[in-house]
């Protein structure tokens, strides 16, 4: 393969739009350091803040053409269609009230999106935006990145292969400590994040929930039709949501368990995942992400590891580094640019795109995460009882 198959295609780099992400983001950054790490994509414009000077300042110090500043989102976009040399995709990591606004403004300019998760604070949004995916034609990738951690796609490749059998029983859970510190009153006027209408009516669900749903999907492959879940403030006094919990029924029968919180005092990134079926086990945590545990039925526990023995192609094509060498969160995360990078070029020539590279979460992802969090909210409003999702 190409050192860069994007330049020996198209002769040129993508050219991206960065649209959020400014001052102080800590994914913004991410976003960033995700675009150029395998040099697919050319950062050439961006609105980074809601404040036009905000914004600026952040493209100069990006060192962008100052003919491609833009005061607004709207202005950017419009201008940018003009342009021979105009953006090809934009990336958005704006507050989430946003994201159905700003993606399909890009999608109805022909523009391919990769957007930070999750994909609307709403199912009516997820529905209404995943349609227009589907009209447009366009890629759409949503930044859900633990799916780009090489011994996730092991582990989904595994269960694809059936060396796990019928699965049967699910376990994951996204666990933070973060919120946990009784003296701080989380107030929505703190951040974005923890007002009702601009973060989403459920917090811990929104904010990791939602990792915790994907994970399980891109896993198992299954998706959860019934809840039976609460969700509410674990801190005496607080208001605002910090603890979601829930029994799941999967597409195949199987059953499992979910829970997602910020509160855990002295926790600090604890997405796990075990999944079981009928011939093993498989369990993997984010904090030591280079390993997979396999237990098999019949036969001694195994450690699976980025190009070790067992490997197969999907975890291969996710890593960048020999055998033993540690890889992570900014690794993975780029790994959904890449993969991104891959479909769009194949759509613009018409060609088909590896199928390594076309397991990104998309709008349907977005679309069934949006429909879990409204379960888990309504099976919880009704005092727990089972939700069909």
């Amino acid at each position: 393969m190409s050192l860069n198959p994007v330049i020996s295609k198209l002769g040129r780099r993508l050219r991206l739009a960065m649209i959020g992400g400014g001052e102080g983001s800590f994914i913004g950054a991410m976003h960033r350091q995700a675009a150029r790490m395998d040099d697919r994509y050319e950062i050439v414009t961006g609105v980074f803040s809601s404040n036009p000077e905000k914004s600026k300042k952040v493209a100069v110090e990006l060192g962008l053409d100052p003919a491609r500043i833009y005061p607004t989102v709207h202005e950017m976009l419009s201008q940018e269609s003009l342009r021979k040399d105009g953006i090809d995709a934009v990336a958005i990591m704006t507050p989430n009230d946003s994201h159905y606004e700003y993606s399909v403004a890009a999608l109805e300019k022909g523009l391919d999106v990769i957007c930070d998760k999750p994909m609307t604070n709403t199912y009516s949004e997820s529905l209404a935006l995943h349609n227009k995916v589907k009209e447009t034609g366009l890629i759409f990738c949503l930044t859900h990145n633990y799916t780009g951690y090489p011994m996730v796609r092991q582990a989904k490749a595994m269960i694809e292969a059936n060396e796990l059998g019928e699965i049967r029983l699910v376990q994951v859970e996204y666990v933070q400590g973060g919120r946990a510190d009784e003296s701080k009153v989380l107030t929505p006027e703190m951040s974005w994040k923890y007002d009702p209408i601009r973060g989403g009516a459920a917090r811990s669900m929104v904010d990791v929930g939602t990792h915790a749903h994907n994970l399980l999907r891109f896993m198992s492959g299954l998706e959860v039709t019934q809840v039976c879940a609460e969700i509410g403030a674990s801190v005496p006094g607080r208001s605002l949501n910090d603890y979601a919990g829930a029994l799941i029924r999967l597409s195949n029968g199987a059953r499992g368990t979910f829970w997602a919180t910020q509160a855990a005092a002295g926790v600090e990134n604890g997405l796990r995942i075990r999944i079981s079926g009928s011939k093993g086990t498989i369990e993997w945590c984010q904090e030591i992400p280079q390993t997979l545990s396999y237990k098999p039925l019949h036969g001694p526990a195994e450690t699976r590891t980025p190009n070790g023995p067992g490997t197969y192609p999907f975890s291969v094509h996710s890593s960048r580094i020999k055998a033993g060498h540690p890889e992570g969160f900014p690794e993975a995360f780029a790994n959904l640019y890449t993969d991104a990078a891959d479909a769009i070029v194949a759509r613009k020539l018409g060609e088909t795109v590896d199928p390594l590279s076309s397991f990104f979460p998309n709008s349907y992802d977005g679309l069934m995460t949006a429909r879990f969090v409204e379960c888990v909210i309504e099976s919880s409003n009704l005092n727990g009882s089972w939700v069909d999702c």
